[in-house]
């Protein structure tokens, strides 16, 4: 048993990283951070192209399926997350996209004071060491690097300019003042490394004698006592250990919007009627805990380009991936050093129904049947495009007290007529890019879905057989005020009902942000930690 830890933080991802770092710079606390994955020692977490490899890796993912989607026929998709230490920041496409400025508005609408746009931008610029340096809009100096895309590639170029065409503007920044645009992404690396919270927070705090990192360290429940967190327990190497927590800490739950709620649940915190069905006994009845799930479906539409300048050809090919190596080993540019997602676009697909951008593409210069699947043999290109705001809502529950055991995952994707509708206005706003004159000259065939889905009809059910996540499971543990029956945690991030215990990441978002997810989760950690500090010297 370790004992007497200021804060114990449950997961070392986006979230739990930061935490652990900069709690720590107090060296008069003492932190736990517990992870159930590994240390991040392979090459391929540090690699971008490594995306590839680590999607499907038991060792470093874990490898989730939802429950089957009767929205979706039937079918169980899969669902990957980080189990390392920068936990899906270790393992994503790297794109920095912090959101529309209307998204952290309507959260502080909600009932959420403290997180309107101009309340968050600061830890946005906090936390970022952007390669262009500081602006009104960006940090030069923080932790988590953000660099440009080394060199341009023509199908990108292209791209955009179709875009142009059906009259989406260029953009060089999708987090300045407008995010409406098409052009390259910025991404999370740093001289062609991955920049994962890991590197950027965790490792520079490693050696402070106040933080404790224990990888492979399973949670399996908060201890409580009464209605005050007093510790977690966890498995180490297949034994249970406990740590408590010092008078006045603070357990902060930064497992994601996964296994925060599993853990709640496993805990007796959540919904009365499941947790007496699974045999838990009630500490807190929170019916919000598990609910109110959101995540991005992704529709990918794949070409056959007319001419062998894809990674496609890169890959599959000996000299080919000889020359990607010496791209990298000599310039830290090329494919390796990119990953896979290089341009995208943020548009209106019903312009006539939403002010700002309710659709997003990632665009990759290779193709392949998902994503970070084996490429296809042909010269390809993806076209990746999601819903910003699905109205679409599901739900995380235990099966039983087993904390080994997945849990029940339903994210009921297109329940809703708005979803459906924006599916198939997103799938022909994608057809119109391809179609421009720009992209001509390199379009010679849509492989999926092909010109035999031509009605809508049709595209939407092209869309209940192949959507996939675009790994952005969120708002489990949603943020909400007391009047709010359903909301799990308070605007400063504190468990209701439950005294010392916070939850830190994307299961406390209300609503899914516009776009991905990871440096939305590092400025809820930023954030988080300023309360956390300004609460322990406030007098109850």
């Amino acid at each position: 048993m370790a004992t007497g830890f200021d804060y114990i933080v449950v997961g070392a991802g986006s979230a739990g990283c930061v935490l652990a770092a900069r709690l720590s710079e107090d060296p008069s606390v003492r932190v736990l951070l517990l992870e159930a994955g590994p240390a991040d020692r392979s090459l391929w977490l540090h690699l971008p192209i490594g995306y590839g490899k680590t999607m499907w890796s038991a060792k470093y993912n874990w490898c989730l399926y939802t429950d089957p989607d009767p929205n979706m026929n039937g079918r169980r998709i899969y669902w990957p997350r980080g189990k390392t230490l920068g936990g899906s920041s270790a393992i994503n496409g790297l794109i920095y996209v912090r959101g529309q400025k209307e998204d952290y508005d309507r959260w502080a609408a909600l009932g959420n004071p403290g997180w309107s746009y101009q309340d968050v931008l600061p830890y946005f610029i906090k936390s970022e060491g952007n390669e262009r340096g500081a602006s009104a809009y960006h940090g030069g100096d923080g932790p988590l690097k953000v660099s440009d895309i080394p060199g341009r590639h023509e199908l990108i170029d292209a791209f955009v300019k179709g875009a142009q065409e059906i009259g989406v503007p260029a953009t060089d920044d999708f987090n300045g003042a407008s995010q409406e645009g098409a052009g390259y992404y910025q991404l999370t690396t740093h001289r062609g490394w991955r920049c994962s919270t890991a590197t950027a927070y965790l490792k520079p705090a490693r050696a402070r004698p106040n933080l404790v990192v224990h990888s492979l360290s399973h949670a399996s429940g908060v201890m409580l006592e009464g209605k005050r967190a007093i510790g977690v327990k966890y498995l180490r190497n297949g034994v249970e250990s406990r740590a408590l927590l010092a008078p006045g800490g603070e357990v902060l739950l930064s497992a994601g919007a996964i296994h925060t709620p599993q853990l709640l649940q496993l805990s007796g915190i959540g919904p009365r009627d499941l947790l007496e069905a699974r045999g838990i006994p009630v500490a807190a009845d929170l019916p919000g805990v598990g609910e109110n799930l959101q995540d991005h479906l992704q529709i990918r539409l794949g070409y056959e380009c007319t001419r062998p300048i894809t990674t496609n050809d890169a890959l599959n090919s000996l000299f080919g991936q000889a020359m990607i190596g010496m791209q990298w080993l000599i310039r830290r540019q090329g494919p390796l050093a990119v990953g896979i997602n290089q341009g995208g676009c943020f548009m209106r697909a019903l312009p006539g129904e939403s002010a700002t951008p309710d659709i997003q593409f990632h665009v990759a210069t290779l193709s392949a049947d998902m994503a970070g699947g084996k490429v296809h043999p042909y010269s390809g290109f993806t076209f990746s495009v999601c819903q910003l705001r699905p109205e679409s809502r599901g739900h995380i529950r235990i099966r039983s007290g087993n904390p080994l055991e997945p849990p029940e995952m339903q994210p009921n994707y297109l329940s809703t007529d708005l979803d459906r509708r924006t599916a198939v206005a997103g799938v022909r706003a994608a057809r119109s890019i391809a179609q421009s004159n720009a992209m001509a000259p390199y379009v010679k065939r849509e492989v999926k879905p092909g010109p035999e889905f031509g009605t809508d009809d049709a595209l939407l059910e092209f869309a209940r057989d192949n959507g996939a996540t675009i790994f952005h499971p969120s708002c489990t543990c949603r943020m909400g005020p007391a009047s709010d029956p359903m909301a799990v945690v308070d605007a400063r991030l504190r468990v209701r009902g439950v005294d010392g215990l916070r939850v830190v990441d994307a299961s406390a978002m209300p609503v899914l942000v516009s776009g991905n997810t990871n440096a939305p989760v590092v400025m809820m950690a930023e954030k988080a930690v300023d309360m956390i500090r300004e609460d322990r010297h406030t007098p109850a």
